[in-house]
């Protein structure tokens, strides 16, 4: 029986969470008929892909658009508003940017990181472990949020106003403390409450 190796993909950063007909059938051939995609709360679908050929795959999904990213104990790929207000504006290329820092990374947990380009926040950086909301040409940073449970609450502000070089440095700076630090399997949201929000500023 052929292994196979779950990948999440999805259609990139762009004007909402959309596929077109040719993605969707590169994607169909890889499945049979008895086979399900399951649609994430992340703008991604799971798919099983043979793993011996894995690579020539992936690049067949990213020749047709695809972003094709591991599944498990990795930073995900950018949760995003639907950049309603057209792509400068809402700092579009800034969330690609992100997206291609940080997205795949190693870390001890599941990461979520979300992106909103106002202050309507539809793409829900505060219930992101880490979540940045554009602010007229600056950017919010904000950590700590959980959606899930009992105990869900809303992320809290680490730093505001920061330029995009300082937003790209500061989450990337974030990751690699949590990589480092976080204990195995040890949620954000836990690793924040246990270091303090202060020792992740400094």
């Amino acid at each position: 029986m052929e292994n196979k190796i779950k990948i999440a993909v999805n259609g990139g950063i762009g004007f909402g969470s959309k596929l077109n007909s040719k993605q969707l059938m590169t994607i169909s051939k890889y499945m049979s008929e008895e086979d399900e995609l399951e649609l994430t709360t992340f703008q991604q679908l799971y798919i099983e892909i043979p793993e011996d050929n894995k690579d020539e795959v992936i690049k067949e999904f990213e020749s047709v658009g695809l972003k094709c990213y591991p599944v498990g104990n990795y930073v995900k790929s950018l949760r995003t508003c639907n950049f309603c207000k057209g792509e400068e504006r809402e700092g579009m290329p800034v969330a690609k940017e992100i997206n291609r820092r940080i997205a795949g990374k190693p870390v001890p947990f599941t990461l979520k990181v979300a992106y909103t380009g106002c202050i309507i926040g539809c793409g829900e950086p505060m219930l992101s472990d880490i979540g940045v909301m554009k602010y007229k040409d600056h950017y919010n940073l904000y950590v700590g949020g959980k959606a899930k449970g009992k105990d869900a609450e809303v992320g809290s502000l680490l730093k505001e106003n920061l330029t995009p070089e300082e937003l790209y440095d500061t989450v990337e700076k974030i990751i690699a403390v949590y990589a480092e630090m976080g204990k195995k399997r040890e949620t954000f949201h836990k690793f924040l409450k246990r270091i303090g929000k202060e020792q992740l500023k400094s």
